[in-house]
C-alpha cells in the first residue's frame, strides 16, 4: 500500500492506495496488519483532534450496493467480512463519513470506481466502488457535490472527484 498526507493547520488529507490483498495468504495477511497500523494512526490523529480526509482506493467494497454481483462475491477478497468490517470500524469508532454514500446515498450502477480488465466488466458495467472519501463531519458537511469520472478511461478505476466548499 501507499499512502501520501498533507498536513494544512489541524487539517490532513491523505491519498491511498490500500494493498489488495488478493495475490496470497502473505498477501492479504499483509493487507489486514496495514489496515491495523493505518487505523491506529487516524485514531491518534482524531485524538489531537485533527480533521481528516482519507480518499483513494482502498480495495474493499463496504457494502452490498457497492458492487454489482454482492452474492457472487462473499468470498472474494475486495468484499470479504472482515474488510468491510474494517471499514465499518473506521467509519464508527474513528467517527468519519462516507462523503460519496452522504452525498449519494441510493444505490445506482453508476456508483462504481472500478471494473476488472477481464469478461467486459467495464462494457457491461460490472463494477465495484473501491474508491472513497472518508471525512470527519465537520468536513463532510462541507461536500456540495460528488462526480465520478466516466468521460474518458485512465486505467481500471474511475476518479472519485468530491467538490469541498470550505477554506484552509
Amino acid at each position: 500500500g501507499r499512502v501520501l498526507g498533507v498536513k494544512a493547520g489541524d487539517l490532513v488529507v491523505f491519498g491511498n492506495y490500500f494493498p489488495n490483498g488478493g495475490k496470497s495468504d502473505a498477501a492479504w495477511k499483509e493487507k489486514l496488519v496495514f489496515f491495523d497500523h493505518f487505523h491506529k494512526y487516524i485514531k491518534d490523529l482524531r485524538k489531537k483532534k485533527n480533521k481528516v480526509i482519507f480518499t483513494g482506493d482502498l480495495n474493499v467494497a463496504h457494502n452490498p450496493i457497492d458492487l454489482a454481483r454482492p452474492k457472487e462475491n462473499e468470498k472474494t477478497v475486495g468484499f470479504r467480512p472482515e474488510e468491510r468490517a474494517w471499514v465499518t470500524r473506521v467509519i464508527d469508532e474513528l467517527q468519519l463519513v462516507d462523503v460519496y454514500r452522504r452525498l449519494h446515498p441510493e444505490t445506482t450502477d453508476t456508483a462504481y470506481t472500478w471494473w476488472s480488465n477481464r469478461g467486459q466488466a467495464w462494457a457491461k458495467n460490472v463494477g465495484w466502488r473501491l474508491d472513497y472519501h472518508l471525512a470527519t463531519p465537520g468536513i463532510a458537511r462541507h461536500a456540495r457535490a460528488e462526480h465520478i469520472y466516466l468521460e474518458a478511461r485512465f486505467s481500471d478505476h474511475a476518479p472519485l472527484v468530491i467538490d469541498y466548499d470550505f477554506n484552509l
